[in-house]
């Protein structure tokens, strides 16, 4: 078939203190359609391995349009978003015929003036190919589910596994839908429920483990084509900012029941689990305290690993506070490798003194109050590298970690990098010399992304709830469009 690919995926968090624009996509993901390689490069991204093999295997033919992709950061404005948008639309447009659309999408995209990005790209897009041409999405698990997103008649496939390591695996299936309503042999209908709750449900253990299990027998029931569930992103402060699940079914009666049915059983089961399936977040105190307690028990052997949950970049947040780091030092915890600090200067003025160079560096705490304070302290610099990279958010591609930077300082060894982003994998420590498995404790700045890469050398997790943009209290956030009641607010 003639199949059109794009994507417009970006993460936005209303309070986050960095703000999005195109440079933003520039400097993560940008490829146009005019560009000579474009097609090569939009059939590279990690995030549609799958749609690339099953189109390999049929034998489509693949047209590229715009495809953007930015490190979460505050919304968009209304001109730039604008700017992607139309220019995604005239891409659709200049490839005419279509028998097929297929998008990479987040679900929690903002702009000035538009509080659900993908809603009306989707919308647009519908009206562009009209009625009959199968259009489908390809979905963040922390997608907050609109009605327009379903209004627009699209196939919608979110990850259902967080760490979001199953993208190849819907890709594929995604794939296999819209081939087959392309045949006329299927037609589905996209149903939701919204579940009144947000938090961060990591996938990796029960009972969300069982959970994901349950909606993938659930998939094979009778007029039931995909079912997924959506945890919604607290840190978007729209209209439909909630947990859903959603359920794609056979358009027809006995489908929508079916879907009408399952929806109510999962929903209620999803509700259910909010407080045992919730990560257990503790005040940056107490998660020290419990690190620290993890490391004697542990001995000479595997590390304890301390997520720096509301510092991730991955979510909207700067990605250079110095919150545990100050405490690590005012504790004097040795045997410590953190990472990542993003700070462009430090990193520039480190890799000028050079490696084996001891100098002062002011590290962290530049872009707002939720960074907290600098730190400054006498280094010496382990590794200078500019050619970094580590895994990607999924498994088949990599990121560059931009100039990089390893210091040593009072028993840590600290990783400072210059492309804001959050840790996927131990390499963003190993790649500067750092072996994470040799150290007592290893700190990351990742809510959850990071457990598919360390949880294999890790003796104990532990989730610090430390000051930050995205802070576990949701109490303290000055939502103003949240639906309510939803837990754990209400």
């Amino acid at each position: 078939m003639r199949l059109f690919l794009g994507g417009l995926v970006h993460e936005s968090s209303s309070f986050s203190p960095l703000p999005t624009s195109v440079q933003s996509f520039r400097e993560g993901v940008l490829i146009h359609r005019t560009e000579p390689q474009a097609l090569q490069q939009v059939v590279a991204q990690p995030t549609l391995t799958g749609v690339i093999a099953a189109a390999t295997r049929q034998g489509d033919t693949l047209l590229p349009g715009l495809y953007a992709e930015a490190q979460p950061s505050g919304p968009l404005s209304r001109a730039d978003y604008e700017t992607l948008r139309d220019e995604l639309l005239a891409d659709l447009r200049a490839s005419l015929p279509v028998d097929a659309v297929l998008l990479a999408l987040h679900g929690a995209m903002l702009a000035d003036g538009y509080p659900d990005c993908e809603g009306d790209l989707l919308q647009r897009v519908r009206e562009v190919v009209g009625p009959a041409v199968p259009v489908g999405a390809l979905l963040d698990l922390h997608c907050n589910l609109s009605p327009a997103m379903l209004d627009s008649g699209a196939a919608l496939v979110a990850c259902k596994e967080y760490p979001h390591i199953d993208y190849a695996a819907r890709g594929e299936e995604l794939h296999a839908m819209l081939a087959a309503m392309v045949r006329g042999e299927l037609a589905v209908k996209a149903h939701g429920r919204r579940v009144p709750m947000l938090g961060i449900f990591g996938t990796t253990l029960p009972p969300m483990s069982d959970f994901v299990s349950r909606l993938k027998a659930s998939e094979a029931l009778p007029g039931i084509v995909s079912v997924s569930a959506l945890h919604g992103f607290p840190w978007a402060d729209t209209p439909h900012t909630s947990a859903a699940v959603m359920v794609l079914a056979h358009d027809t009666p006995a489908g929508a029941d079916a879907a009408g049915r399952l929806l109510d059983e999962l929903a209620e089961a999803f509700y259910a689990l909010r407080e045992p399936a919730s990560a257990r977040r503790l005040p940056l105190d107490a998660a020290l305290d419990e690190a620290v307690a993890a490391m004697a028990q542990a001995g000479a052997g595997r590390p304890v690993v301390l997520a720096d949950t509301a510092d991730n970049a991955g979510g909207g947040a700067a990605g250079d506070s110095t919150f545990v780091l100050r405490e690590l030092l005012r504790r004097g915890v040795r045997d410590v490798a953190l990472g990542m600090v993003w700070d462009p200067q430090a990193v520039a003025i480190a890799t000028a003194a050079g490696v084996g160079a001891r100098l002062p560096l002011r590290i962290g705490g530049k872009v707002g109050p939720m960074s907290g304070d600098p730190v400054d302290l006498n280094v010496e610099v382990l590794a200078c590298r500019s050619d970094a990279r580590q895994r990607s958010l999924t498994p088949g591609g990599s990121d560059p970690l931009g100039p990089a930077v390893a210091v040593r300082a009072q028993g840590m060894a600290i990783v400072l990098n210059s492309i804001r982003q959050q840790v996927f994998s131990p390499a963003c420590f190993t790649e500067l010399g750092i072996d994470p498995a040799a150290m007592r404790l290893v700190v990351v700045k990742s809510t959850q992304h990071f457990r598919s890469g360390f949880d294999a050398m890790a003796s104990a997790v532990v989730y610090a709830d430390s000051p930050g943009s995205l802070q576990a209290n949701l109490h303290e956030l000055p939502y103003q469009h949240l639906p309510r009641p939803v837990w754990p607010v209400d």
